[in-house]
């Protein structure tokens, strides 16, 4: 991992609608608006409290179990504020709105307590060429009283043309769980109103969550569930087997377009999990994930 500016910018709450106003804003052709590196600061929340009331939330759409400890996955939506105000800020290359989700690593130290105070930090780092855009990593890091406990790494695509473009696609081989037709651990229905509730308890109003009018602008036939709902989600297979120091990381396949029923399929390894979510007639990966002990 490259190595985390030295910058600070203490990071005030803002409103989201406010992010995702600006997110469209910075689709317009506006020259001299980007800059053409990544922004050289770390955006830090002090002072993070958990609300009890909206972890339960978060918990019961995701169909996880309330504990004293937080889900691997929900430091993610703690931090959402931060990462949405990285990308839309002036000097960060690329615009927000219409990148794509393509992968998340999260890692685990040590679990984090309801009771925990929290300082968030949030950077930008390797700026790279893909056969199908430029890729970014937006990463995280939480601490505890100075102490590194949580740290995430996601990675989002911009499509357009770089100089990798037009090259041979390797053929993809599909490994993961669910792949021989085997029968699934469980299958999740998604409705629009389940990813509604999402959207509101993680502050993520994309609109291609939530309106199908703006689905549709950027592709889709309809309104598509949240990459990290789906990653949340089908933890709660696996909910008493993941560990407390944990590595988490997922892949993004095609996105889940609702209303839908997808399977969740999953595999002990020597190492941990395997898990994939797939769409249960067609049997392509919608995502494929590893859990491992630290």
């Amino acid at each position: 991992m490259m190595a985390k500016p030295e910058n600070i910018q203490i990071l005030e709450k803002q409103s989201m609608l406010s992010n995702y106003a600006k997110a469209v804003a910075g689709m317009l052709p506006l020259p001299g608006a980007k800059s053409e590196a990544l922004p050289d600061r770390v955006l830090r929340i002090e002072n993070v409290t958990i609300d009890s009331d909206a972890l339960a939330a978060y918990n019961r759409v995701c169909g996880l179990r309330l504990r004293n400890t937080v889900p691997a996955t929900y430091p993610f939506v703690l931090s959402f504020p931060a990462v949405m105000n990285l990308l839309v800020s002036k000097d960060f290359p690329l615009p927000a709105m219409g990148m794509v989700h393509m992968s998340n690593t999260i890692e685990q130290i040590k679990p984090i307590a309801v009771s925990d105070t929290l300082t968030i930090d949030v950077h930008a780092a390797d700026l790279r060429e893909h056969r199908s855009g430029l890729l970014v990593d937006l990463v995280t890091e939480i601490t505890v009283e100075g102490e590194l406990v949580w740290r995430q790494a996601s990675t989002f695509l911009r499509k357009q043309k770089t100089s990798l473009s037009g090259g041979e696609r390797p053929e993809k081989v599909d490994n993961a769980p669910g792949a021989d037709g085997a029968t699934p651990a469980t299958t999740l229905k998604v409705t629009p109103k389940l990813i509604g509730k999402y959207a509101d308890v993680s502050g993520d109003r994309n609109p291609i969550h939530i309106s199908k009018i703006g689905a549709k602008a950027f592709g889709f036939p309809s309104v598509i569930a949240h990459g990290m709902w789906s990653a949340a989600a089908i933890l709660g297979t696996i909910e008493g087997s993941v560990p407390d120091a944990v590595n988490y990381t997922v892949d993004f396949g095609k996105p889940v377009v609702l209303p839908a029923k997808v399977d969740v399929h999953t595999a002990k390894t020597d190492a941990g999990w395997e898990i994939a979510l797939r769409h249960p007639k067609k049997g392509y990966t919608h995502l494929t994930a590893t859990v491992t002990a630290r």
